[in-house]
């Protein structure tokens, strides 16, 4: 149908079969159609209202080359880690959030508002954070920020201010998050992460007094901090350490129930950090810190400086979406679509890489392929480009050297496009084997 309404054969204002006229001439359910019908309305090219049956609303843009900065050249199946499933995004649900939004929002509303944000998302986001992470935060001590990205640049200006020269580091660890750290002038201390998640021994070890981490679910490992590990990480928070904890795919879970947040638990030691690029788009640069008062003080102040506030439109929208339950049944979508990419990926590591290694597969958009010790996962990750998929080698996020992996993203790319790329990546890791074992 997709093809239909880009190739003109179905034009803008056609109308639709009714979903069990349309299930009946296929031979399939109804609810396969009516699946079908809303993902097309959620990626804006239907539309419908009650009685008023289901209209192509506008065609479908041609796909064209994916930007070089998005995909490099010559890799045709992307499957680095990063991004959500961006044509999941709800069109229709954040028109009708912003539509609402809009309706009920005050001229005064529209000024220079204050640096925390709109004190409607706000009120929104300690609701659901209680909810679903066990963070309870009264909504003036969250500050909503564009993006972990100017929270955590904020924070680093914060943190030298205080005179904080250097932070601890989960080696491996996030190179964009690294990379965003250490522009901001911090030097990282790695500390290592093995299969309990971080290593709260040899973070003692480094002498450092502020630590970044992924405790839910470790980026790019997968692990989950084991609970003796989380006992002694908030003891030594508590002992006068600050935490500084990224809960960056908290919401996708699928084979167990989610760890609470740290922040639920020491939240006077700990800074918190959220978002919703992982769940809706990183286009809507819409994020959130709940930090301890001291830190938060300095940040708003910050924050005040560095943009005023975040734009109001796309909070008061986010709050329509949250307190309306349109954004839990979103997530709930998701949730069961990853699941079956997953399930997708998982089948192709067994069939075509069948001794390998995998992480992290409880939960998030990504998994690691462990490879055998020895070799240059870096290698594999440059043969497999020139063979047509895109992958990151673990080594890519680490500081020292250590077990080479492969992380793989699933989110947004289709079961049949994950099925070919493992098969491709399977292809380039004998081809790189074979190669390396020659005399």
């Amino acid at each position: 149908m997709r093809d239909a309404i880009t190739d003109g054969r179905l034009p803008a204002h056609a109308r639709l079969p009714a979903t069990r006229l349309l299930a009946g001439q296929l031979g399939v359910s109804r609810g396969v159609v009516v699946e079908a019908y809303q993902r097309l309305t959620d990626e804006g090219l239907l539309g419908g209202r009650r009685g008023g049956g289901t209209t192509v609303l506008a065609a479908a843009p041609v796909p064209g080359p994916v930007p070089a900065e998005v995909a490099p050249a010559g890799a045709p199946i992307d499957l680095r880690p990063g991004l959500p499933d961006l044509s999941a995004f709800p069109r229709q649900a954040w028109l009708r959030a912003e539509r609402a939004a809009l309706a009920r929002t005050p001229d005064v509303s529209l000024g220079y508002g204050d640096p925390r944000g709109t004190l409607e998302l706000r009120t929104a986001l300690a609701a659901w954070l209680a909810r679903s992470r066990g963070v309870r935060a009264d909504p003036s001590t969250i500050v909503v920020v564009n993006g972990v990205a100017q929270g955590l640049a904020l924070l680093a200006q914060v943190l030298a201010q205080r005179g904080v020269t250097t932070v601890g580091y989960e080696d491996p660890g996030s190179r964009g998050t690294r990379d965003q750290l250490e522009r901001w002038g911090l030097a990282l201390a790695p500390v290592p992460v093995d299969d309990a998640g971080l290593d709260v021994g040899a973070l003692a070890g480094t002498a450092v007094g502020t630590v970044f981490t992924t405790p839910a679910h470790q980026y790019p490992t997968g692990v989950v901090l084991a609970p003796p590990r989380r006992r002694a990480l908030l003891q030594w928070a508590r002992d006068g350490g600050l935490v500084i904890e990224d809960d960056y795919d908290a919401e996708h879970r699928y084979d167990r129930a989610p760890v609470a947040a740290l922040a639920a638990l020491a939240p006077e030691r700990v800074v918190y950090l959220g978002s919703v690029s992982k769940t809706l788009a990183p286009a809507l640069r819409l994020g959130w810190v709940v930090a301890p008062p001291d830190v938060r003080e300095e940040l708003v102040v910050r924050k005040q400086w560095s943009d005023i506030t975040s734009p109001a439109l796309g909070q008061l929208a986010l709050a329509e979406l949250i307190t309306s339950g349109g954004f839990e049944r979103h997530l709930r979508k998701v949730r069961a679509r990853q699941r079956t990419r997953r399930d997708a990926l998982l089948g192709a590591l067994r069939t075509h890489l069948p001794g390998a290694r995998v992480h992290g597969i409880a939960a998030g958009l990504h998994l690691l392929v462990g490879l055998p010790d020895g070799v240059d996962d870096a290698a594999v990750a440059d043969r497999a480009l020139a063979a047509g998929v895109a992958v990151q080698s673990l080594s890519y996020h680490r500081l020292r050297p250590g077990r080479p992996g492969l992380v793989i993203g699933y989110a947004s790319t289709t079961p049949d496009r994950l099925r070919e790329g493992v098969r491709m990546l399977a292809t380039a890791a004998r081809e790189h084997t074979l190669t390396t074992r020659r005399p």
